[in-house]
């Protein structure tokens, strides 16, 4: 069994429009948010060994704020420029590539992939929008991440920052 949370960034700023998209931080809301929706995915019993990161700002910082809730011992943080902008066929293919050794992670990325992929993997999900600081957990019935495509897949939970069930 495998486990993957897709995690969207959390809210960026846009209050430099000269800065890339790429570089853009993440506002007041996401630094507040970020830590928060850790904390929350740690109450659930989330415990990955990997953290798979988009190499955008925004996306490295959400990752950094999560990290400390998820208090596994083992845990790994590892930027992968390929999520940037990535399609759900780009996060098939990168998930694939994570080593088995690692049971769970949880990848922080951007939209629309996240959403596409979750909805992929979890058709009856019907997910309009994964919002920011949202996540999808995910539990993958299969030894090896090269069966990412596969399936079969079962929603373990979706929460985001303004769920209040």
């Amino acid at each position: 069994m495998k486990r993957v949370t897709l995690f969207r960034h959390a809210k960026s700023s846009w209050d430099n429009e000269k800065l890339s998209d790429h570089d853009r931080p993440l506002s007041a809301r996401g630094r507040r948010d970020a830590p928060r929706m850790g904390e929350r995915l740690a109450k659930r019993g989330l415990a990955p060994t990997l953290l798979l990161t988009s190499s955008a700002v925004r996306a490295r910082q959400t990752a950094k704020l999560i990290a400390p809730a998820l208090t596994n011992a083992k845990l790994a943080t590892r930027i992968e420029p390929r999520i940037y902008l990535a399609s759900p066929g780009q996060l098939f293919a990168i998930l694939a590539d994570v080593e088995d050794s690692v049971d769970e992670l949880v990848l922080v990325g951007h939209n629309p992939g996240l959403t596409e992929l979750a909805n992929r993997l979890l058709p009856d999900l019907a997910l309009d929008n994964l919002p920011t600081a949202g996540a999808v957990a995910i539990d993958c019935a299969m030894d090896s991440w090269s069966g990412i495509d596969a399936g079969p897949f079962t929603l373990r939970f979706h929460d985001y920052p303004k769920n209040k069930g």
